[in-house]
């Protein structure tokens, strides 16, 4: 029971019949209603007219006992077995008894206008009013059963019923083809989701059909299947990057290690051997560092710990920092940061730290890199700009990837493997800002974007 109902085109089919059900039900309840209305008030209306012709016949009798002599007059009056009449004179003595199915005349009070009395037990119906016939008073009693009318509206009950029900039933079964006929491009594209798999992400979904709902699930889902391509293409460049990242200096450790030990050293050589060792395991603790690091900045519950930041005093510490690799690249490094951002400081530290290396990497000699801050509406913008060749075009898109380098030929020793500016994205994801390159006239820019609720105003 629990698979049928995962159905769609099932649970379908049973909201048509709910929905048919439901509208069918409510007219026939109206019909119904409807009818019991007309019946009664026709019913009333032939009791009124009974009383009237009752009440004349009586006004052109010579004689009050005639009534008495002649009960059949008023029995072939009323027609059927189903009506009865009673005639009272002010001492409530029967002068005309017509009463077929010999019902026990109920004590009523009579008025001159007519009233409509009816049973606890819904049996039978009546009317009483109090008339006066050459100066005599006497009360009319009219009344009917109402066996008839409930046979009637039990048959329409049992009519509308049924005819709900194969309503319903009909509904149903409409409802059902109809949704099994609709959601048959939607197989279709599961079928053609099905196939695709990681040896296929270059397939994309297609549809024949012109619904615009099914149009936005198809390009939503292609959508998602580039990104997840895009992801895996770079999933796939970084397993690769990463291999060569590690294999350079574990080749350089080996190699070297086995020319040590191919013939007898000196405690000198070995002393060489074991500082140029510890340079390659160095680089290799950093790139495991920042890819430790990187993991977990991915982590969507990774939580930061934001304090409001000065930001032209966390700059100025690191100009201290890098003074003398600035010295030696004949650089100077200009802080021009001003205001408060609310921000991990130790993110912020390394993620500007990766970004002033790298411009004093990449920088002219005998220029200025100069890191400034500004507020904008919606963000607060920290900018490293140093001077020197711009970026090729092609590389801008790749620029931010993991091991990737535009110029690998400019790789130092004491880099980040590549992960520096990769490093710089994700903190910036964090943060939930992001992070712009781009080639100005005298250089390179790259902007820190962090959005206005990471702002702290300064007082």
């Amino acid at each position: 029971m629990r698979f049928l109902m995962r159905s769609l085109s099932l649970r379908l089919g049973l909201a048509f019949a709910l929905v048919g059900t439901l509208l069918l039900g409510s007219i026939g309840l109206y019909l119904y209603q409807s009818l019991q209305r007309e019946i009664a008030w026709r019913d009333d209306q032939a009791l009124l007219g009974r009383l009237e012709r009752v009440q004349l016949l009586l006004e052109n009798s010579p004689d009050l006992t005639a009534p008495t002599d002649r009960p059949e007059l008023y029995a072939n009056m009323l027609g059927n077995t189903q009506h009865f009449l009673w005639v009272l004179d002010v001492d409530d003595h029967r002068l005309v008894s017509i009463n077929p199915t010999d019902l026990p005349m109920p004590e009523l009070s009579a008025t001159v206008e007519p009233v409509f009395h009816q049973d606890e037990d819904q049996t039978y119906r009546l009317v009483t009013q109090q008339i006066r016939v050459n100066d005599r008073a006497l009360t009319l009693i009219a009344g009917h059963l109402l066996s008839e009318r409930q046979l009637m509206l039990g048959a329409y009950r049992s009519n509308l019923i049924r005819v709900l029900s194969a309503g319903s039933l009909l509904a149903f079964l409409l409802g059902f083809w109809i949704s099994q006929r609709g959601l048959r491009p939607l197989r279709r594209l599961a079928l053609q989701a099905g196939a695709i798999d990681s040896q296929h992400l270059h397939l994309r979904l297609h549809t024949d059909s012109r619904y615009n709902e099914l149009d936005s699930l198809v390009s939503s889902f292609n959508q998602a299947l580039e990104r997840l391509e895009e992801g895996f293409e770079q999933l796939s460049r970084f397993s690769g990057d990463l291999a060569h990242e590690m294999r350079t200096p574990l080749n350089n450790l080996i190699g070297q290690t086995q020319q040590s030990l191919s013939l007898p050293r000196s405690s000198e050589q070995y002393e060489q051997l074991l500082e140029s060792n510890l340079e390659e395991f160095e680089r290799l603790a950093r790139m495991i560092d920042s890819l430790l690091f990187l993991a977990r900045c991915v982590q969507p519950k990774q939580n930061l710990q934001r304090y409001s930041t000065e930001l032209d005093a966390a700059v100025a510490r690191l100009c201290d920092y890098f003074e003398g690799m600035a010295d030696e690249q004949q650089l100077i490094l200009v802080n021009q940061c001003n205001g408060t951002v609310m921000v991990d400081p130790d993110m912020l530290t390394r993620a500007l730290a990766n970004l002033i290396a790298n411009a004093i990497r990449y920088a002219e000699a005998g220029t200025a890199i100069s890191i400034a801050s500004r507020a904008e509406a919606t963000h607060t913008i920290i900018s490293v700009h140093n001077c020197g060749p711009g970026i090729e075009p092609e590389h801008l898109p790749r620029l931010f990837e993991r091991f990737y380098r535009a110029d690998p030929s400019r790789s130092q020793p004491g880099d980040s493997g590549g992960l520096g500016l990769a490093i710089v994205e994700a903190i910036m994801g964090q943060h939930g800002g992001f992070v712009r390159v781009s080639n100005v006239d005298d250089g390179v820019c790259f902007e820190l974007h962090f959005p206005e609720t990471a702002t702290a105003k300064s007082t």
